[in-house]
């Protein structure tokens, strides 16, 4: 059964010599009937048959040595009709090459770049400037409209995901959504390898209201922007903080030299009178004039808690300059039948959302029996998902510290991954089981993932057309060199991508993570572009005016 993708690429191989999409999805009929369905089936039938199926005999030689030149040289293999020009170019000069990122050694990118030299090379556009945003309307088809609306979410419903992580999970869902339209519009039939199982035993997440099937990225961290430690501060930041920072370093070098680490402190008169409690904390960390800490430490009864953080204020005056301190706890409760029940509360102090967000990260870690601390001296400049990343860095960091907490107790716990391209595990397997190789089933080595390069080119492309208010259309367009065309396609995405920002950054104090995924999608069908229904509106493009999706941000009361 041919897959999405080879379906989408079959198109588009078709249509390059201005072939009617009509007649070009009579073409891949006509091919289906001879049971080559495929770009690997096409490239090794025998010319004859190809010929047999699509009666343009120059069209069946140039779709039969595109398709062999797809599979020797798979880096051209693209969501664009420029990409089937290039693969018809390729097939006339029959030369190959390879892209780092299509080998499936490089799951993490190149092996000699950094995770954050890796992740800068994917940044994206944005372009805040509402007045200008609120001008333009882009010429697009819907597949690409999805891909921005799902990186900018996951921007705020998983800021501890990194950039090469959103942009792979962001085209799993485009994935998924472009193979359900093609069965609803009779493009293809039966069940998608998902419904099949594959991918069965990995994790799934939900990203706009689609189960997504992900492959964990062991081991890959990746820190943003901030500094982590006081070295790099400025000086009045340092001097604010060299108390606190004297009494941080909990980092045991040795087993035998945790007490001479750890910030101790005597409790009051009360529940813990007479003990002490050793609070292990995490490195400080800085963004933009913000300084974030995290604390943790042992209690058994929720009634600790109050003279435990009283406790650590007067031993750390410091803190009581911080602007918030904001506290969660979880300990374990026995019952009468012998079993436990979990006890849990939170504190924001002024943090909007911190408490809550502090006790999913415990939840997420199995972290009981503990309280944590979360500090915060505020800058003045705003930092929007970029602040739960740091927290949720600076948690994990102090629970590993307080309870030797890894991963493997945790779902997901914040642990980057790969969007599973599941079509294309189906592919591979069946093509394997067939030449003798091993199933999917042998492990996760060479599984086939969403490349973040695939689906960050597939968005600077895709915004080629423009249209601004005050344009005189009747006069004819200047002739662009290639890279000012290319400027204007960065140009219209980051308008795009900074109208989707405001929309999302004016709900993300008011909705939980859950209630702005599940918004998203009604959100994108209300604003993209109008096409004809059926076969005929496959892949074709329409108006999108910014403006109506500005007018998706929330209203202040």
């Amino acid at each position: 059964m041919a897959s999405q993708q080879d379906l989408q690429e079959l198109l588009r191989l078709l249509t390059v010599g201005k072939v009617p999409i009509k007649d070009a999805m009579m073409r891949v009929r006509a091919l289906q009937a001879k049971n080559l369905r495929t770009i690997h089936q096409i490239a090794e039938a025998p010319l004859s048959e190809i010929e047999s199926a699509i009666t343009d005999p120059k069209a069946a030689r140039s779709l039969h040595n595109a398709c062999k030149a797809r599979l020797k040289n798979p880096s051209l293999s693209s969501s664009s009709k420029r990409a089937g020009a290039e693969l018809l170019q390729s097939a006339k000069r029959s030369k190959t090459s390879s892209s780092a990122s299509d080998n499936p050694l490089f799951v993490d990118g190149p092996a000699s770049m950094p995770p954050a030299e890796y992740e800068d090379s994917l940044s994206l556009p944005c372009e805040t400037d509402e007045e200008l945003i609120s001008r333009t309307t882009l010429v697009t088809n819907r597949a690409p409209l999805v891909l921005a609306f799902a990186v900018e979410l996951l921007r705020h419903t998983m800021p501890e995901q990194p950039p090469s992580s959103r942009l792979s999970l962001a085209q799993a869902v485009v994935s998924a959504n472009s193979r359900s339209k093609a069965v609803s519009i009779g493009l293809d039939k039966g069940p998608s390898a998902d419904d099949e199982g594959w991918g069965h035993g990995q994790p799934r997440i939900r990203v706009m209201g689609r189960e997504i099937t992900v492959l964990k990225r062991g081991g890959y961290e990746w820190k943003g922007e901030e500094e982590k430690g006081g070295e790099e501060k400025g000086a009045d930041e340092a001097a604010k903080h060299d108390a606190v920072e004297g009494q941080l370093n909990t980092k045991k070098e040795e087993e035998e030299k945790d007490k001479d680490h750890a910030v101790t402190t005597k409790e009051k008169p009360g529940p813990l009178a007479h003990t002490s409690k050793t609070w292990a904390a995490s490195s400080p960390v800085s963004l933009k004039q913000s300084t974030f800490i995290v604390r943790a430490t042992q209690i058994t009864e929720a009634s600790q808690r109050q003279p435990t953080l009283q406790a650590l204020f007067g031993s750390i005056p410091n803190l009581q300059t911080a602007s918030h301190n904001a506290w969660a706890y979880r300990v374990k409760k026995p019952d009468m039948f012998g079993s436990f029940t979990i006890k849990e509360d939170s504190n924001d102090d002024g943090e909007s959302g911190c408490g809550d967000f502090l006790l999913k990260v415990m939840r997420e870690s199995d972290a009981v029996n503990t309280l944590v601390v979360m500090t915060r001296w505020y800058g003045g400049i705003m930092l929007g998902p970029d602040r739960w990343r740091i927290m949720r860095n600076c948690l994990k960091e102090a629970l590993a510290e307080r309870l030797r907490v890894t991963g493997a107790k945790a779902s997901l716990g914040g642990e980057a991954v790969w969007g599973l391209d599941l079509e294309a595990m189906k592919q591979k397997a069946t093509s394997s089981a067939t030449s003798g190789g091993r199933s999917h089933e042998a492990g996760v080595v060479g599984m086939p993932v969403h490349r973040p390069e695939a689906a960050r080119g597939y968005l600077l492309r895709s915004f080629a057309d423009r249209k601004e208010e005050g344009e005189d259309s009747t006069t004819a367009p200047k002739k662009k060199t290639a890279k000012a065309l290319q400027d204007e396609k960065e140009e219209n995405l980051g308008r795009l991508l900074g109208a989707l920002r405001l929309v999302y950054d004016s709900w993300a104090d008011h909705l939980s993570a859950a209630e702005l995924d599940r918004r998203a999608w009604t959100w994108y069908t209300s604003v993209r572009p109008e096409i004809e229904g059926g076969q005929a509106g496959w892949g074709a493009k329409g108006d999108l005016k910014l403006e109506t999706i500005l007018n998706l941000r929330r209203k202040e009361p």
